[in-house]
């Protein structure tokens, strides 16, 4: 599948996870039938690069568009024909959070799709606390310093949508959730000094749910596998659907799915996890912090 890339707001989190699958059963469909992207393109009045950011899940899908590239890939089997179109009618639904669009950038709003639909959430991360294990105090410090000048209706707008992202590690279907933090974020000040020892309390009280492990990499430890920075690994309940590796930039981001590139990252979380403390000894960690905040 390649690189995933941005697509359009307002989708749900299912909604993500369905584009990028039709996309990629649509492309499967044309090579199998040796047929260019030029020529599907022609058939519902588009163009070749219409075509490939349809196949990969950048755009919304049109049913009658589905419909014409089914057929003039010989789909005729009217189950299968069904399926796919089910597939597309479910890529459009819009989520929960295209309310929020006056303050999430639309290369975001990608990630908060495919983080909702993960069935498993990895994570390393050096700046500060991540976001779904933030306080709503420290969320707030977080915000206002890296968004300074922005109003404080916007600072809260974002730190509200921060935490309704939350609520799905709390949910029926919460993903499992393994973090790794390392000790420059939990030490590196946000807010004032009650901010972070709340902080730090609520670490050790998600550290002990059932879905959460959470580990901490010491400044003790020296060198280790994450010296690349931070990022996040995502795998979902669909079969068909590789692992995506998530990198945050400034005004942008990346999302990897080439298995050689996905398997680098599945190594170096593998080392970072062996190289921390146990989470129960992580725990004793964060106590310890605790105790010096």
């Amino acid at each position: 599948m390649g690189r995933v890339g941005p697509v359009s707001a307002g989708e749900s989190s299912g909604s993500v996870v369905r584009r990028i699958l039709l996309g990629s059963q649509l492309r499967r469909l044309r090579e199998s039938r040796g047929i260019t992207r030029e020529a599907a393109g022609y058939s519902i009045r588009a163009s070749e690069s219409k075509i490939s950011r349809m196949e990969l899940g950048r755009v919304s899908f049109k049913a009658r568009d589905v419909e014409d590239l089914l057929t003039l890939y010989g789909v005729a089997d009217e189950a299968e024909r069904d399926s796919l179109l089910g597939l597309a009618r479910e890529a459009n639904v819009a989520g929960w959070w295209h309310s929020y669009g006056d303050v999430l950038p639309g290369w975001f709003q990608t990630y908060i799709g495919l983080e909702g639909a993960a069935s498993l959430i990895r994570i390393y991360e050096v700046q500060f606390v991540h976001g779904l294990l933030q306080t709503e105090a420290y969320a707030h410090a977080v915000v206002s310093r890296g968004m300074r000048g922005a109003s404080p209706a916007e600072v809260d707008r974002r730190v509200a949508l921060r935490l309704e992202r939350q609520k799905a590690l709390v949910s029926e279907r919460a993903p499992t959730f393994h973090a790794v933090l390392d000790e420059a974020a939990l030490r590196r000040p946000y807010g004032e000094r009650d901010v972070m020892r709340a902080q730090l309390r609520h670490l050790i009280d998600m550290s002990e749910q059932p879905n959460i492990t959470l580990q901490v990499m010491p400044f003790s430890h020296g060198g280790h596998a994450g010296e690349s920075g931070s990022f996040t690994m995502l795998r979902f309940p669909e079969s068909d659907l590789s692992d995506i590796v998530y990198l945050e930039q400034l005004t942008s981001a990346l999302y990897l799915d080439k298995p050689e590139e996905v398997a680098q990252y599945e190594k170096a979380m593998a080392g970072l996890a062996q190289d921390s403390p146990t989470p129960e000894d992580s725990r004793d960690l964060l106590r310890g912090l605790l105790q010096l905040a």
